[in-house]
């Protein structure tokens, strides 16, 4: 068989198996050889070997006979291996045991084919990440845990909105700590991941494969651990998993989308446990940090499209506008590349305007009043819990009413609405708590500093 042939299988393969599984599991596979009836495929890794056995053999088999082979059987060798005598490398093609979800990991060994992690997305790296004042500490402490040393501080727990680089972070530490450790056993998923393992192990009657599975892991990942709030079994489980791999003094780094104590529905047990570590906030990406993204953003998108020119003016528009989102913000500018590539023209101001205007209106500022009570309780350097409690010390009311007059500034939040945000208030107190700001804005030129200065990091 040649390499042509081969080229032409990978080919199927990708509409088969869809981009992220070709990218991560069939693109690594070199062929080595085709005879008597078996096609020989080399992998750079065991880990990535046994899973390729166990979940894509079959579709490569009947792709290659497709393709006019005679195949009965796929090997998988070991790039090390693959020079060796081949009775000594042979791999069973198996049935996948459960539905693909598209695992990587940094673990590897043949200990770890049975390790159910997530996908490593190839595109978060600590190099691609860029580092600002909303995400400094977040990613120093990525670091940290990624460098594989001993664990200073469990969990890490790292929480933000949507699109503010939680998942990049952790993906990150997967590939960093893969790299530095080849043999360690990394266990990335998201918490719906988790769930859904645990009902398959409820309903097979595995429950102690489950536990001594997650519970023999060197790093365990959970992504938006929100997801298990209200579901009692599993964060029983998942409490039982933690307290253990503490005890054994293994790394774990939790992320959500808020702080564990503002989890609805999440058992306080579970809270108190997630809060013991590092917990670090990655806040709403501010102008600078976002026209670095696009900045870094202009060169990926120079290698898929070609050379695409950029007038003035637009990055920093794209930057000042797209603010909510990072997502949004990369797939503004892709969607820009895409049009001029396919025009031959000058991404400008203007075709940004009109090719973008959907994305424009969609992303006006929307703030929320979670995120002003956040922002004054930061600024002011007390605890929200505070801030929505009954505390009326001068050191806590006055933050209070000034976080009650953005909210009523700044949302469309009724009275009654913001008041139940604010520890079930009534809206005459919140009426009160806006007109004394209103007041105090006039008399007090400290307070209307504040006041703007607010205003100013939530619209940015």
């Amino acid at each position: 068989m040649t390499n042509a042939a081969w080229s032409d299988v990978r080919t199927v393969l990708r509409g088969l198996v869809g981009e992220n599984n070709y990218i991560t599991w069939i693109e690594p596979l070199r062929l080595s050889g085709l005879g008597d009836g078996v096609a020989r495929l080399v992998a750079p890794t065991n880990f990535v070997a046994n899973w390729v056995n166990r979940n894509f053999a079959e579709q490569i088999r009947r792709a290659l006979i497709a393709n006019g082979q005679v195949v009965h059987r796929v090997e998988i060798l070991v790039d090390d291996q693959a020079a060796r005598p081949r009775a000594a490398v042979q791999r069973a093609i198996t049935a996948p045991a459960t539905p693909a979800v598209a695992p990587t990991s940094a673990a590897r060994g043949d200990d770890d084919s049975d390790l159910p992690t997530a996908a490593l997305d190839h595109r978060f790296t600590f190099d691609n990440f860029v580092v600002g004042k909303p995400n400094a500490l977040a990613h120093a402490a990525a670091r940290r845990v990624a460098e594989g040393g001993p664990v200073t501080f469990n969990p890490l727990f790292l929480y933000g909105g949507v699109g503010l680089g939680k998942t990049h972070l952790m993906h990150a530490i997967g590939w960093e700590l893969q790299s530095r450790q080849p043999d360690l056993r990394v266990l990335y998923l998201s918490a719906e991941q988790f769930m859904y393992r645990f009902v398959q192990a409820l309903r097979d009657r595995q429950i102690m494969d489950f536990k001594g599975l997650f519970r023999s892991v060197d790093v365990l990942m959970v992504d938006d651990v929100q997801f298990i709030a209200g579901k009692e079994s599993t964060q029983e489980e998942f409490f039982h998993t933690f307290n253990a791999l503490v005890d054994q003094n293994k790394q774990i780094v939790i992320s959500a989308d808020r702080a564990p104590g503002e989890i609805k529905d999440l058992e306080d047990r579970i809270k108190s446990r997630l809060q013991c570590g590092l917990v670090v906030d990655l806040h709403p990406t501010d102008y600078e940090l976002r026209l670095g993204i696009l900045q870094q953003k202009i060169e990926q998108n120079q290698t898929t499209y070609g050379t695409v020119v950029i007038g003035d003016g637009v990055l920093e528009f794209l930057a000042h506008r797209i603010s909510t989102n990072v997502r949004v913000l990369e797939g503004a500018l892709t969607r820009l590349f895409a049009l001029a590539s396919l025009v031959g023209r000058e991404i400008t101001l203007d075709l940004a305007q009109d090719c973008l205007a959907d994305i424009l209106r969609s992303s006006e500022r929307k703030v929320t009043v979670e995120e002003i009570q956040r922002k004054v309780a930061e600024h002011y350097n007390i605890r929200l819990s505070d801030m929505i409690g009954p505390k009326r010390l001068r050191t806590i009311a006055r933050p209070r009413q000034i976080a009650m007059y953005l909210a009523k500034q700044m949302t469309t939040r009724s009275l009654p609405e913001i008041g139940r945000r604010f520890g079930g208030r009534d809206h005459t107190t919140i009426m009160h708590g806006v007109k004394k700001v209103e007041e105090l804005r006039a008399a007090d030129r400290q307070l209307a500093e504040d006041v703007d200065l607010l205003r100013r990091l939530l619209e940015s």
